[in-house]
């Protein structure tokens, strides 16, 4: 993507009068809105920078009719919509640094309540949009159905499609995979004349991640968008084929999913629904993926970070070790001289010895063991600065053993259907319960000294998320219970600027846009074994910038399968972190330890000074494809075009023996010197000729790999 498509002008065309217009202007994505007939429509999207309406005699704006529901945003209070029906209020847009925020005030006089539209710009294709809900009368509103923004995006003449086929027209993109492990599984689908939704079980699986990108393959363009939620949701598309009229017709919610209500609004207070990001641009996916990573590094990631270096390389030990200091200083050695620049204690610290398995039943306890640690975790944390390591510790707030607190407080538990109480689940809609836990986590931040603090979630929601009765609401949980955490982690990320929050939740069951804004990384997933584990990378990767996906080498039965060039290169396009690589008592095969060192030193020096920033290239997206093509080509890329790193995996299925890749972040008007690192050769190259002809390597088997680096000369 090309830096005017991302750093354009950002700004507002309001057109005043009785159908007022909402002109919203983002680096060259154009949306615009009508307030007519009682509610604010969807009135089209372009990617050429101008409004809709130039043509006057030739208007291109939607025409509201052609859509069953062209409202821009769904809402239902009391079993009433309330998204039409509405009187225009007022149009207010303000500038902020280097941004332009508009609210679009709406009032829906039958419930007395005020509809507040903010839409929020910085200068990238993407957006950011959200609403607020204010209950004016003297009774409760219950909410029942929030779609943050919908409506029209598009119609396209048939007679651009070859044969009139409307079932060629457009491709959706989404994560396939649910479940535990199967994170970033990235597929296109041939979108058919229908109705078609996906979401996320708030119930249940909670590991699909919150994106969609739809493709017109006529336009060539692309809109993509997130929602910053972690609990359940719903993406609708209504796809009409209008054979008659020569065109079709596309339009699309993005919606909350809860029991019913989802939130009980009482007088004088205000509800503010989760953020969606969203964009239309013309390219292909990998456009569409950096300007989302522009977009979400301006106006998502807006807390400073903890470390001037970033993407730090981590190392820790788990429960799976024998946590006593010999065996924590031992590890401490070999993670330094690997390395490493953070070292954490992970599961498993406050259990009394040999009892690391069943860390899972003895959470809430958040003291160390001084069985394991007699003279404390000070002399743990002095021997990691020695060794020039940060220090971090595991937690997971969310969870109590029920014998220690719940026994106390059974209002801070969740119940379940039939009544019992839930015993180590803490309902973060209860505000004694957020407090608690998050005095909890300050302790061990503050009372350990912590430089790192990792957080987990290994929790079924299901009985936090069903209809309660309590201080005077009747209401699913879900929604009150995902603000209290995401309050909670924001106050803790201001309370400790210069700690380093690492995000997880069982590996990727909570990393959405609205989590991820609180920490400086994220564990996508708990998968670390191959060939699945690149696939992750790959996909995850499209929906989140690359410096904050954790991907973890040595750890999780990594080391069953593929070659350590594999596992080592995978996590070199995120966030490299590692585990120990042995027993404590056994000798490292030096060739081993040697290649990991070098493979950390090069991330070092040449992929992490222009990570936080980086272009991200996946040559392979979508994940059946890698499957039978035999192999996965992933890239990043200083956006000075100053230097890229190009990684090729193979997979089992792999049968061919060279591979030609084509770099996509290399400028034709620079030579380059590259590197291929499996024989640590180099050679000069042009660009112009490595765009061009590209560059052919040798892979002899499956699960392996080569990674090539381009610096200009």
């Amino acid at each position: 993507m090309k830096k005017e498509f991302t750093d354009g002008y950002h700004g507002i065309y309001f057109q005043p009068g009785s159908a007022p217009v909402f002109c919203y202007r983002s680096g060259l994505t154009v949306y615009e809105e009508t307030f007519s007939a009682g509610s604010l429509n969807a009135s089209g999207w372009n990617t050429a920078g101008y409004p809709l309406n130039v043509l006057t005699n030739c208007p291109s704006r939607l025409n509201p009719n052609t859509f069953i529901e062209p409202n821009s945003f769904r809402l239902e209070i009391d079993g009433e919509y309330c998204d039409r029906g509405l009187e225009y209020v007022s149009f207010n847009h303000i500038e902020e640094e280097n941004k332009t925020h508009a609210v679009v005030t709406l009032k829906c006089e039958r419930k007395k309540a005020l509809i507040k539209v903010h839409t929020l710009l910085d200068g990238s294709p993407i957006f950011s949009r959200w609403l607020e809900i204010e209950n004016g009368s003297d009774k409760p509103l219950a909410v029942s159905e929030l779609g943050i923004i919908s409506g029209g995006i598009e119609c396209t003449p048939l007679s651009l499609q070859k044969d009139g086929d409307p079932s060629e027209v457009y491709s959706l993109g989404y994560m396939d995979a649910d479940m535990h492990c199967t994170e970033g599984d990235f597929a296109w689908h041939k979108l058919m004349p229908d109705e078609h939704s996906f979401g996320g079980d708030f119930t249940r699986n909670r590991f699909r991640y919150p994106m969609f990108m739809l493709r017109n393959n006529i336009y060539g363009t692309i809109l993509t968008a997130q929602l910053a939620w972690s609990a359940g949701y719903k993406f609708s598309f209504d796809y009409n084929a209008h054979r008659e009229k020569g065109e079709t017709a596309i339009s699309f919610n993005m919606a909350l999913d809860s029991f019913k209500p989802l939130n009980v609004i009482l007088p004088g207070e205000t509800m503010t629904s989760p953020t969606v990001h969203i964009g239309m641009i013309s390219g292909d996916i990998d456009d569409a993926v950096n300007a989302m990573n522009q977009h979400m590094r301006r106006s998502v990631f807006t807390l400073p970070e903890a470390d001037s270096r970033k993407c730090l390389i981590g190392s820790g030990m788990g429960p799976e070790h024998d946590m006593n200091v010999d065996t924590t200083k031992q590890f401490i050695d070999q993670m330094a001289a690997a390395g490493a620049e953070v070292f954490i204690i992970d599961a498993g610290w406050y259990c009394p010895p040999n009892k690391e398995n069943e860390w899972w039943g003895q959470v809430g306890n958040w003291n160390f063991n001084p069985e394991r640690y007699p003279n404390g975790l000070d002399e743990i944390r002095e021997y990691c600065h020695s060794k020039g390591l940060k220090f971090g510790m595991w937690m997971e707030p969310a969870r109590v053993t029920y014998d220690k607190i719940a026994k106390e407080h059974p209002d801070w538990f969740p119940e379940y259907i039939n009544g019992n109480r839930a015993s180590c689940f803490l309902d973060y809609s209860n505000p004694d319960a957020v407090k608690w836990a998050e005095e909890q986590a300050a302790h061990v931040i503050s009372d350990y000294k912590l430089d790192l603090f990792r957080i987990d979630y290994n929790i079924d929601t299901r009985d936090v998320f069903h209809v309660r009765t309590e201080n005077g609401r009747t209401e699913c949980r879900a929604f009150r219970h995902v603000q209290g955490y995401l309050g909670m982690y924001s106050r803790l990320r201001k309370r400790f600027p210069n700690v380093i929050f690492e995000n997880c939740a069982g590996g990727g069951g909570r990393c959405d846009a609205g989590m991820i804004a609180n920490f400086n990384h994220t564990w996508v997933s708990d998968n670390q074994v191959a060939p699945r584990s690149l696939l992750i990378t790959n996909g995850m990767t499209l929906a989140i910038p690359p410096e904050k996906v954790d991907r973890l080498v040595a750890g999780m039965g990594c080391h069953k399968r593929a070659s350590l060039d594999f596992h080592m290169r995978n996590a070199m396009f995120g966030h490299l972190t590692l585990n120990v690589f042995g027993p404590k008592t056994a000798d490292m095969n030096p060739d081993v330890f040697e290649f990991i060192r070098h493979s950390t030193d090069l991330y070092k020096s040449f992929i992490r000074p222009y990570l936080p920033d980086a272009l991200i290239f996946h040559h392979t997206p979508n994940t059946p494809d890698i499957r039978s093509q035999g192999f996965a080509v992933l890239e990043t890329a200083a956006p000075d075009a100053s230097r890229s790193c190009v990684g090729i995996f193979t997979m089992p299925e792999y049968r061919a023996d060279e591979i030609t890749v084509y770099p996509r972040g290399l400028s034709a008007e620079h030579s380059y010197r590259v590197g291929f690192d499996n024989s640590r050769t180099f050679c000069n190259i042009s660009g112009w000729e490595l765009i061009r002809n590209g560059v052919s390597v040798k892979i002899r088997s499956g699960l392996s790999s080569e990674l090539l680096t381009f610096e200009a000369l």
